[in-house]
Order: structure tokens, then sequence, then C-alpha cells
């Protein structure tokens, strides 16, 4: 019987080949475009599970309540973690210090990759495969060094790099003790080599010093690995206020130290001190977004079955006659359902396969089908089978439920009782539709709203480059030959990027302060030229002059300014770290961190920094100055290779995400609108081939190609307009959610769902005008001449 169904089904699909191809080609990109999503999500929640112990890893974090706002921090003190090796449930505690990129240097080869500073206990914790070596001596000697698979061959090439020594710094001869597998792209922890934490202290007193420092020393990432079977909620009473015993400091007293797990530090933001944003929204929507492609498909699938029930309905009425039960009937049409589902599926492997390299390309992941998985095949396969449930049910049990008696007798009127729910599935596949249009045009706007912000600094000509050792002890012979060239004419250097604020202070005063106030902001120092350099402009009193004069000065941007109360800020004075400072200068707000927020109060001092800021030249070519700067940079400094970078392109970084999220959903808007489209496309058919002879009658009484095209099209323009009244409002309240996130947003007006109406509507006649206007001109003559 089997059998004998699965025939039945094939001789349907190849005697209606135009509607076979409609529902396999929909229900195929449905299930591309589902699957597609799901290798992508199964791929964001994998992230670090490969980690054997990752339940029991955690992040130190702090939250800090600044007056009222709660910050969150992943940077800790060497203090708190000897504290929480005290704590019974923890079983170790890693320290890793990641401040900045070591040169590594074998003969003349040079590379600055990046690295992290590491207790030795971190490889037999995190468990990361070996090439060669093993944990336990991997970074037990200070002058040691492992390297990853990658690191090893571009330094040492084909030989082994077991014993080798590698030059750091310029300073350092390290041995390499271990060579580990490359970081899966699924790791949150990206690192080239790894360097013993005990170097740092050994090469760095400062370091050894804040052992027995303060828990305001937070410089450091620490990682904590709990005890087998211990919860986190049974370690967070323990360490929230361990900070706190620190009565006389007032950082201290207002931090709150928590963890974050492994599992959530790629998904996961905080915000008021909670894990509630991140990347996971965006995993979340287009989850929702899967699900809706794929029903948008089974609605055209269900549509263009039921439409087509008039032609099977002689056929039940003959099955029933000679003795057919309806359980029969049902289960025919579930298996025919079941075999174009299959043959769906099988077109969307071919989809994904061929798509892949593309979507790769485009989300920066490494996904593949994983054919040799058990798991894969047994959910895409229980998948497959609902799908094809849920598709053939309504087809199977309303064709199945006709009288054999009224068919055959021809008192039927079959398609009637169906057309409202057809009616309800159309509007309910283009609200769908038309909701993820909305969106991505919302989306786009959002991008543009905050690219075209001012930013608060010439970014044109820009270069930024992270200074080494070598580059720091020659920084004044560098920036002197520098603007002799000509190829620069301006030059400075900062502690933080143009693009990121790294380090934050809390101050201990300012006027106005009231009892118990807190306040952190970023903290930026800098030598002379810096403002002039970036292109900001000091609103009020002047810049830094030098190091002897300007030593206790600092300079606020409007942000600090405005949240420090401060009406005539100029020489007034505030302390930070015990020490006094005055106000010489207001600078305008720049747009340091994320585009979409606020400008972050900021503090300037005078001091020394890592990154180098130089603009270049009106006029020089950037392609070919940076062969020039290589050779003066390369002179300061030769044993590291030149790094820069454009401080433009490192702004347009930052909307990476959103741009990201926008391109996904346009893509799959499309896809959508394309499926919902194939689908009106055999709707159209069938009413045309439905309503021949009313056409003909209709062209022989004097109609027009133009009223008759009106009169089949006018139909579904209105089907479409239901669904953008009800589309609006449903998207319109997910996507003011959604901009809530940001600072810095647009409002939505009525242009974006006037704009999307248009363009559903347009789409709609495109589609339906071909079976419609095949309809108006045909020959009316040969429509009615059975009559």
């Amino acid at each position: 019987m089997l059998k004998n169904y699965i025939k039945i089904a094939w001789r349907n699909i190849i005697n209606n080949k135009v509607y076979s191809s409609l529902n396999i080609l929909g229900l195929a990109a449905g299930m591309a475009v589902a699957l597609l999503i799901a290798l992508w999500v199964n791929y964001q929640y994998s992230f670090d599970k490969f980690v054997p112990n990752y339940k029991q890893l955690y992040e130190v974090r702090r939250n800090f309540n600044s007056n009222g706002d709660t910050l969150n921090f992943n940077t800790t003190s060497l203090k708190l973690a000897g504290v929480l090796r005290t704590i019974p449930e923890i079983e170790d505690v890693i320290v890793c210090d990641g401040s900045g990129p070591h040169g590594l240097k074998v003969g003349e080869k040079k590379l600055f990759p990046v690295g992290l500073e590491i207790t030795s206990n971190f490889l037999k914790l995190f468990r990361y495969p070996f090439v060669s070596g093993n944990a336990d001596a991997a970074l037990k000697d200070p002058y040691s060094i492992v390297l990853t698979e990658s690191t090893a061959r571009a330094l040492f090439g084909t030989v082994d790099a077991i014993n080798k020594t590698v030059r750091v710094d310029n300073r350092d001869n390290l041995k390499v003790t271990a060579v580990l597998k490359d970081m899966a792209a699924n790791s949150s922890m990206r690192f080239d080599y790894l360097i013993p934490f005990t170097y740092m202290e050994q090469t760095q007193p400062w370091v050894k010093r804040l052992r027995t420092g303060s828990f305001a020393d937070n410089v450091f990432v620490i990682c904590a690995v709990l005890k087998p079977g211990i919860s986190y909620a049974q370690v967070a009473p323990k360490i929230k206020n361990l900070e706190k015993s620190e009565t006389g400091n007032s950082n201290a007293m207002n931090s709150e130290v928590i963890m974050q797990p492994l599992a959530d530090w790629h998904l996961y933001d905080y915000k008021n001190g909670h894990p509630t944003v991140g990347f996971i929204q965006y995993v979340r929507i287009f989850t929702i977004i899967g699900a809706l492609v794929l029903l948008i498909a089974v609605i055209n699938f269900i549509n263009l079955s039921t439409a087509r029930s008039e032609k099977r309905a002689r056929e039940v009425g003959v099955r029933k006659a000679i003795g057919a039960q309806r359980k029969g009937l049902i289960l025919q049409f579930l298996i025919e359902s079941a075999v174009v589902t299959f043959i769906s599926f099988l077109f969307s492997l071919l989809f994904v396969q061929l798509t892949l390299p593309a979507f790769n390309s485009l989300t920066g992941t490494v996904i593949a089908i994983p054919y040799g998985g058990f798991s894969f095949w047994l959910i895409t396969i229980t998948g497959v089978l609902l799908t094809a449930l849920l598709a053939g049910s309504r087809p199977a049990f309303y064709l199945s439920s006709f009288s054999a008696a009224k068919v055959l007798k021809g008192t039927i009127q079959v398609g009637r009782s169906a057309s409202i729910s057809r009616k309800i599935l159309v509007v309910a596949q283009f609200s769908c539709s038309i909701a993820l249009i909305i969106s991505t045009l919302v989306i786009y706007r959002q991008i543009q709203y905050a690219k075209d912000r001012p930013v608060g600094y010439q970014a044109r000509q820009l270069m930024t480059a992270s200074m080494n050792d070598d580059l720091i002890g020659n920084f004044m012979p560098l920036k002197n030959e520098l603007l002799q060239s000509g190829l620069v004419e301006s030059v400075t250097s900062a502690s933080s990027p143009i693009t990121g604020v790294t380090a934050h202070t809390n101050l201990d005063y300012w006027p106005g302060k009231y009892p118990g106030e807190t306040v952190e902001m970023g903290l930026i120092t800098t030598t002379g030229d810096y403002f002039e350099t970036l292109g900001m402009k000091i609103k009020e009193g002047r810049d830094f002059i030098n190091a002897h004069s300007d030593a206790h000065s600092v300079i606020l941007n409007e942000a600090a300014v405005k949240r420090l109360r401060l009406k005539d800020p100029i020489d007034k004075f505030l302390k930070k770290d015990g020490k006094e400072y005055r106000i010489i200068g207001v600078v305008n707000d720049a747009l340091m961190n994320s585009p979409f927020a606020a400008a972050d109060p900021t503090v300037f001092a005078y001091g020394d920094g890592d990154n180098m800021l130089y603009r270049l030249s009106p006029g020089i070519n950037p392609h070919q100055a940076i062969a020039k700067l290589s050779v003066i940079f390369n002179k300061y400094s030769p044993s590291y290779p030149y790094q820069y970078g454009f401080v433009d392109q490192d702004y347009a970084h930052k909307f990476s995400e959103e741009v990201l999220v926008g391109k996904l959903a346009g893509i799959f808007a499309a896809l959508s609108i394309f499926i919902s489209c194939l689908g009106l496309f055999g709707l159209a058919a069938f009413v045309a081939e439905k309503r021949t002879k009313e056409i003909g009658v209709r062209k022989v009484l004097g109609a027009t190609i133009t009223q008759v095209w009106m009169l089949l099209s006018t139909d579904f323009v209105v089907l479409v307009i239901i669904s953008c009244v009800i589309a609006s409002p449903a998207a319109l309240y997910f996507l003011q959610s959604w901009l809530q996130k940001y600072d810095y947003r647009i409002s939505i007006g009525p242009g974006v769902f006037i704009i999307s109406a248009l363009a559903a509507i347009a789409l709609t006649l495109v589609t339906v005008s071909f079976q419609t206007l095949k309809a108006a001109f045909a020959n009316p003559v040969k429509s009615l001449k059975s009559e």
C-alpha cells in the first residue's frame, strides 16, 4: 500500500509540473533558509563549548555603582585574584594580561601578533589541544613561550619549533616549550602565543608590587574555575562584597564582584549590571526569521494544494465509492506531502551547499553541513517529517472530507469553503514578508543615521599605530623625522586609540560633589598636539604645553563637565588617585566608543601613551605613503614589522554587527517575498484558469484587457493591503523595542511603512500580471466553444 501511495504521489508530481515545481521550489527555498539559519545559530551557541570543562569556567567581572548607574568591567586586580583563591568552592584562579602585543623575531622574520601573558595553570584548566609539548611544563619557566601552530610555522617554517629561541620585544630570548593547535573559529579567546605571567613579574616590577596593592588596581583579567559539582549560585554571595572590605577606597567600596560563565562570553554583554544584551538578541531574531520563512513556504504548499482541490475532488469521490476509508485517503495525501517535502529537502541541501561559501564570507563564520553527524540527520529528518505533516495536514483533511455522492452528482461546489481560509493564509504569509521589509528598512536607516553623525574629530587621512618599546623610547626623534619628511603634518601619542577608551578612573573629589557620590569616567593620557592632530576643538581654556607645566593639569570633554555639574570649570580643581589636578581646558565631545551612544565623560591628562596617531599631509596618497613611512618606522624599530591602521576604517568596523544584521535581514526579506510571490503566481494561475469562461463572457460583452486585468488583480492587491495593515503595528512594536538599546536612534515615521506597502503591492502586481494578462489576451471563442 505504501508503495502504491508513493507511485500515486510521483504521478501527480509529473502530471502537474507547474504546480509541483512551484511547490517544490517554494518549500525548498524556505527549508534552505531555515537550515542555513539553524546552522548559523548552532555555530553561535557552540562558542567555547569545545573546552572540556567549560561549564566550570568563569570570568570575574565588576559591577561599579557610578552614582546610580551600574557600569560593568572585566578588568580586576591581582589582590582580588589572591582573595578568590581562598574561597573553598573555587578550584583555581587564572590571571591574564592582554594589554598589548609583543614583537616576535626569529632571524630576519618579524611578527607582531596578538598574545597573552598568562599564569601557568591556564593550559591545565582550559585544555587546548597540543601539537607538541604538554600543559605541565609549557609555561613553567618564566623565560618560555608557547606558540600556536600557524605562528610557529610563520617563524620557523617546517622546522620543529620546540626548544628553539624567539626574541621578544628585542629584549629577551624565550624558549619555545609547546605548540598549540590554532584556535578554533568558535573560540572567544583568541591568541597567537602565550607568555608566562611570571615573565611579566620578573621584567616589570610594577606587576609584582600589585600583588599587595589595592582592589582599585584593575588592570588584569581573572578567570576562576569552580570545583566539580559547585554552581555559581553557591559562590555568588561569598564573592559579591569582597572588595568592600577595603573601606578607605571609594572605588572598591562601590564595586560588586560577579562572574560570567564561559558559555556566555560570546553572546552576552552587560547592561545595568546584568547580562541582558549582546549578540544573543540577533541570534534570537534570526531564529524567529528562519521559522517565519519556513512557515511562509508551508503556507504556499497548503494554498496551492487546496486551490487544486477541484481537480482532485472526482478522484476522492471515486475512491470513496469503491470503498476507500477516510483515514486511508488522509494517509495518501500525507504521504504525497512527505514525498514533495523530501524532494524539497534534497534541493534545500543543494541550495545551502552552493550558498555556504558566500554566506561564510559575509558573516565571517566557518560553517559546514555536518553530513557525518548523527544528531544533524536526526534533527533534520524530524524537521522534514514535521514540515510534511504541517504542510500536508490541511489538504489531507480537506480533500478527504468530500462527500462521494455529491462529488459524483456534481452538486458539490469545491473551493468556496476553502477560499476564506486561503485568503487568511495569504494575508498571514505576506504580513510576515512585509514585516521583514519594514525591519530591513529601519535597520538600514538606523545604521545610516549613526554613520552620518558628527564624530567630533577629523578621521580623514588620520592613521594609527600601536607603539612597541623601541618606538616609545624613540618617540620624539621619530616624530621629528615624520614631520620633516613632508608625509605627515601632525603627530601625537595617547594611552588609548581614538576609537576606544581603554582606561577609566574614579574621581575622589570635584567642586559640588555630593556626600557619597561616585563617578567613573574615561582616562586618556596624551602628549602635546593631541587635539590638533585629531581635529578636536578646545572650547574653553588652553591645550597642554609640556610635562613640566602640565604634570598636574587635566582637560575635560563636554560630557565630563556636564556629568560633574561644573558651571565655570577652568582653574577648578579635582582629585583622582589621591592627587590634585587643575582643569585647564574643555574640549568638544568625540565618539570614542559606541557610535550609537552619547559621548563618554572623559578626562585627559598629560603623559606618555603607547598609541601613535599621525595625520598625512594634504594631497599625500596613503598607499604611496605607506612604503615610505615603513622605511622611517623600521629605522627606529628594526625588530618589529611596521604596523598601521586608518582611523576611518577602525570607526567603520564599529558598525560591522549592525551592517551584518542589516544585510542578512535584507537577504531573508527578499527570499520571503520571493517565496510568497511563488505562491501568488500559482494562485493567480489557478484563479485565471477557474474564471476562464467568465473572462470570455466579459470580453464578448465588451470588457477591455485593462478591465479584465484589474478584475483579476484587485483581489490579490486587497489581500496585500490587509497584510500591510497587520504587519505595520507588529513590526513597529518589535522595532521600537530593538531601537531602545541605542541612545542615539531614529524615530520611526510613516514613510517606512508607506514604502514597504508600495513595494509589496508593486511586487504583487508584477507577479500576478503574467497570469492575468495571459487570461485577458486569450481568445474568448476558445474559452466559450464548449458551451
